[in-house]
């Protein structure tokens, strides 16, 4: 009798099983899902910080989920362009790093001008204008703007006060002259270098042939189209180490040095993305927080007009994968993300916003020491250089050229003659 009991139970218990299977099947299929590949800073800063979970207001208009898979930057790129590669993929959106979006990958990622002429973003021309043009490749929009990272000039105002130093350097030429007359050993006994910058970034090197007007690769793949520049850019590198106001550990620094030398008082000058400035002043690990301030790199007095620089930026940008199912929720996601309200509220949370108008926003503003600032610097800056297949290479090339200048093993313009004759060979035909 427990027998055959047991048996009509579990009979019943596995029918009734595939009933509630078959009808939460089909709520399943009806409920929407949003199938995100992201580092995992998207998601917190749309989901948690001060401002809270700012893309629940979506979530429920659209009666839709957001199921999240995140990784670090440069595994999350591979799975993204690999699962673009496929016949299909369950990934609706994706998040791409400006510089990785070459030619052949953007051919992976659906043309969004359509979607956007046929269902606009709010007030598209208040995203910065360089971060778009970063995401459109051969005229056609890839990629919408959602994070960045812009490069500021650092300083210890109490170093520059002990040093009788009224105000940063509005000019080139005073950012040398401060940084030679900062290396000294401070009040505390500490010896402070000038100004600390790694050696195995293209960003610094940039950043100094942009001051006078040059670059390195423009937007449009012209190498070096002002060689002085790049020259004079190099050999200013080359006297501040010359004039130890640059540590001898310079070949070696790397970018979390910059930080930790800050923390500690021995170095005056450096330059970090704005975000930065929270950790940078954070109390329990920095000797002077409160006292590390920005403004934008200065331009050399000797650039005609007084034009200001282009500082860099780093950005990432939404796309959606051209085998990717519901592309139609998909727009509608970034859509949302892109928004002046969740821009605002991501910004709180601790994201770099892409929009210049949330800069000017009250209450942004007064939790945001830097947010003016931040804001010019925004409207003009762009990558250090634009995304095609060799650029990792470029790039090693490129810094292998700067250092041997740096170090006196070139001179500058010997070292600009063999970056045009090595480069020149990696950049698109």
């Amino acid at each position: 009798m427990t027998s055959t009991l047991n048996r009509r139970r579990f009979l019943a218990a596995a029918s009734a099983g595939a009933s509630a299977l078959a009808f939460g099947g089909r709520a399943l299929a009806q409920e929407k899902t949003i199938n995100a590949l992201s580092h995992l800073v998207h998601q917190n800063v749309l989901t948690k910080g001060a401002a809270g979970d700012v893309i629940a207001p979506w979530r429920e208009a659209q009666k839709a989920k957001i199921s999240w898979t995140t990784l670090d930057s440069n595994p999350l790129q591979d799975r993204l362009f690999r699962e673009a590669s496929l016949n299909a993929t369950e990934f609706n959106v994706g998040y791409v790093i400006d510089n990785r979006m070459t030619a052949d990958v953007a051919k992976l990622f659906e043309p969004l001008d359509a979607m956007q002429k046929a269902d606009p973003i709010e007030a598209f021309d208040d995203l910065a204008p360089g971060l778009v043009k970063a995401m459109t490749v051969k005229d056609k929009l890839v990629g919408i703007p959602v994070r960045h990272a812009t490069q500021a000039l650092f300083y210890n105002e109490a170093l520059l006060k002990e040093a009788g130093i009224a105000a940063p350097p509005k000019t080139l030429e005073e950012l040398v002259e401060q940084a030679k007359k900062l290396t000294f050993t401070s009040a505390a006994g500490t010896p402070v270098t000038g100004m600390v910058l790694a050696s195995d970034l293209a960003v610094f090197p940039v950043m100094f042939a942009r001051a006078f007007g040059g670059d390195f690769i423009t937007l449009d793949f012209k190498l070096m189209p002002d060689r002085e520049a790049m020259q004079k850019g190099l050999a200013v590198l080359a006297d501040l180490l010359a004039s130890k106001a640059l540590p001898r550990s310079y070949a070696t620094t790397r970018n979390d040095d910059m930080v930790t030398w800050m923390q500690q008082g021995r170095a005056a000058f450096c330059v970090l993305p704005f975000a930065r400035y929270a950790q940078l002043n954070n109390a329990d690990q920095s000797q002077f927080a409160g006292k590390i301030k920005a403004v934008a790199f200065p331009g050399s007095a000797t650039v005609s007009g007084g034009a200001g620089m282009s500082a860099v930026v780093e950005s990432w940008a939404m796309a959606i994968p051209a085998n990717a199912k519901d592309k139609e929720l998909a727009w509608s996601f970034i859509k949302a993300v892109s928004s002046k309200a969740v821009t605002l509220g991501m910004a709180r949370n601790g994201n770099g916003p892409v929009r210049i108008s949330t800069y000017a926003d009250a209450g942004f503003a007064a939790s945001q020491p830097l947010a003016a600032i931040e804001s010019e610097v925004l409207a003009k800056a762009r990558p250090a250089f634009p995304a095609f297949p060799e650029a990792v290479r470029a790039q090693s090339v490129f810094l292998e050229e700067v250092q041997l200048a740096v170090l006196g093993r070139k001179t500058p313009a010997e070292a600009v003659k063999a970056i045009a004759e090595r480069v020149q060979p990696l950049l698109p035909a």
